[in-house]
């Protein structure tokens, strides 16, 4: 019976008040779902507004591509399953083993502050199924609670890092900085160099730094389930 992973996308494109675009990034979507896939993993795609979600148009950058990225480019099924994503609100945790979020900054904005996702999350954690975030995704945990106590408090987790985001300029732009608000709410936050990979394993929760440590969150994945 081949394992099931839902993995969850951005439905939001703007980046602030800036004028400019934001989204899932792409290398954070096509390594862990080569890594799964290849592994006879059965992915589904899902997000807030259900169809084509964003893509962050700087991880289209000649710079921001992979061996995965390039793959996903002339993969006619992924970009398939991509036009057509599930609604958040149509899927169950009872029909998969484990749940993923991509990263890219449009988390921060919708799922950061969705009732669904928030739910589901909670819904898959207390049912003893994995849940992996990479870079800025571990920010969707930030209203995440679990009887009244926020999922991270007093677990190991990482994400994006404040010098990250400095690097990439949007320090004042994004709502909240990924590192402070997992410490904020608890989390046992760790890292490593900016830019290198790096997950964290808790129980049933992986987390990923930066978009170079999405294979590795999927591998960790792949373990628990």
């Amino acid at each position: 019976m081949s394992k099931k992973v839902l993995f969850v996308l951005t439905s939001h494109d703007e980046l602030g008040d800036t004028g400019l675009k934001t989204g899932f990034w792409t290398e954070e979507l096509a390594a862990p779902y080569y890594a799964l896939s290849d592994k006879g993993v059965e992915i589904t795609l899902a997000s807030p507004k259900g169809g084509l979600p964003p893509i962050d148009p700087k991880s289209e950058d000649p710079s921001a591509q992979t061996e995965a990225t390039r793959r996903m480019d002339n993969d006619t099924i992924l970009k398939d399953k991509l036009k057509n994503t599930y609604k958040l609100s149509e899927v169950k945790s009872e029909d998969f083993d484990a749940v993923f979020y991509p990263g890219g900054h449009g988390p921060l904005w919708d799922l950061a502050e969705d009732k669904v996702s928030q739910e589901l999350i909670v819904d898959f954690y207390s049912n003893d199924k994995p849940v992996g975030f990479v870079c800025h995704a571990p920010g969707v945990l930030k209203d995440v609670k679990i009887n009244g106590e926020y999922l991270v408090n007093g677990k190991k987790v990482t994400g994006f890092t404040n010098t990250e985001e400095e690097a990439v300029q949007l320090t004042e732009i994004v709502p909240f900085l990924v590192e402070d608000m997992l410490k904020k709410n608890g989390g046992v936050y760790s890292k490593i160099a900016d830019w290198n990979p790096y997950a964290v394993v808790d129980g049933k929760l992986v987390t990923g730094q930066n978009p170079a440590s999405s294979e590795k969150v999927a591998e960790e994945l792949l373990k628990l389930i």
